[in-house]
């Protein structure tokens, strides 16, 4: 059985590696011309590192990660608002959240693939025409195959806020996510000393100069409680990678047509705000792995994806949700008293 992978990120990777593994001849065809460099920390949470560890790839993880330690919300003015306990995590699910630089999870990824299965320089077949067993559309955010199979419908929407991420060159003790009015800004340790961030304020009505756009971000969070100065202060401003937040509006109606499957991105474009994009698309790719494990015929196909799309379909599309009304209640224009007092009674309740 052939499948043809359209994207070399996370989520088509790890269908890549989940479908070579049980047999299945894969070709991935990625636009870039190379594995992508670029990218900060990613959130591993337990449910994506046990999947790793079907696939014998959860120790390396660890290897290349660093262990999220308990972190908390905060107010600008360093008041915790909540505690976000890891360690309660660590002890319900024998496992903890593990921060890994992006690149360094598609390399875990790329190199247990067998050598040649990822063809960059491609931007990959038109799904409708393409004679493979299965195509999977992992094309991400900006996904060609869903605007091929959905039409213009189905297509990014924007929050209103724009996100600028970074690796800094300071370290941190834990973890920390600020919330004050219109602005956020969040910060985790990554290993050797260094830390990831990230900061979010209503997108700029032009885009700017990366310096005189630091100078925007230094005028709203220079004054913030430590470490966010610090960190701010021991960055990059030409390393800082700026993205527009959207989420998918409306949700898909399904995640597969005929022998055409979309995963990750490309399916469930979600905001950061629940750290669990990465995760998903991880997911994805290796359920859609499990569900064609077994398929030996064309004809077994649809079922199989069927089961992906059941499986798959709803869990995501409610992560999403969720997490784009998280991302609206964090970055409140007005209210914040109101909204900071309920997460802290919300947080003593679970405590």
């Amino acid at each position: 059985m052939e499948a043809r992978v359209i994207g070399g990120g996370i989520g088509g990777l790890a269908a890549a590696v989940g479908l070579t593994r049980t047999g299945w001849q894969v070709t991935v065809d990625e636009r870039a011309t190379a594995l992508s460099d670029d990218g900060t920390g990613l959130g591993m949470w337990p449910q994506a590192v046990a999947a790793l560890g079907q696939l014998g790839l959860a120790d390396e993880l660890r290897r290349r990660g660093a262990p999220q330690e308990p972190g908390s919300i905060l107010r600008p003015d360093g008041r915790r608002l909540v505690t976000v306990d890891t360690e309660r995590l660590r002890r319900r699910t024998g496992e903890t959240v593990y921060v890994v630089p992006r690149p360094q999870l598609l390399t875990l990824l790329f190199e247990a693939l067998p050598e040649g299965t990822v063809r960059f320089g491609r931007p990959g077949p038109d799904p409708l025409e393409c004679d493979a067993d299965v195509v999977v559309g992992a094309d991400g955010a900006h996904s060609a195959v869903r605007t091929r199979l959905f039409g213009p419908t189905y297509a990014l929407r924007p929050t209103g806020y724009t996100v600028w991420r970074g690796v800094a060159a300071t370290g941190v003790e834990q973890a920390g996510e600020v919330w004050g009015p219109a602005a956020k800004f969040g910060y985790s340790p990554l290993r050797n000393g260094r830390t990831n961030f990230y900061a979010v304020l209503p997108t700029p009505t032009e885009r700017r100069s990366p310096d005189v756009e630091w100078e925007l971000l230094w005028h709203r969070f220079g004054r913030w409680a430590e470490p966010v100065p610090s960190v701010l202060r021991s960055a990059d401003p030409a390393r800082a990678l700026r993205h527009s937040l959207t989420h998918l509006a409306p949700a898909l109606p399904r995640y597969v047509t005929g022998r055409t499957a979309l995963l990750g991105d490309a399916a469930h474009t979600m905001t950061p705000d629940l750290g669990q994009g990465a995760c998903q698309a991880l997911l994805d790719g290796l359920v859609l792995a499990r569900c064609l494990a077994n398929v030996s015929s064309r004809a077994e196909v649809p079922a199989a994806l069927a089961d992906y799309d059941r499986l798959r379909r709803r869990p995501t599309q409610r992560i999403a949700a969720a997490s784009r009304w998280l991302g609206r209640l964090s970055v409140l224009r007005h209210g914040t008293g109101v909204r900071d007092a309920v997460v802290t009674a919300a947080g003593k309740l679970v405590e």
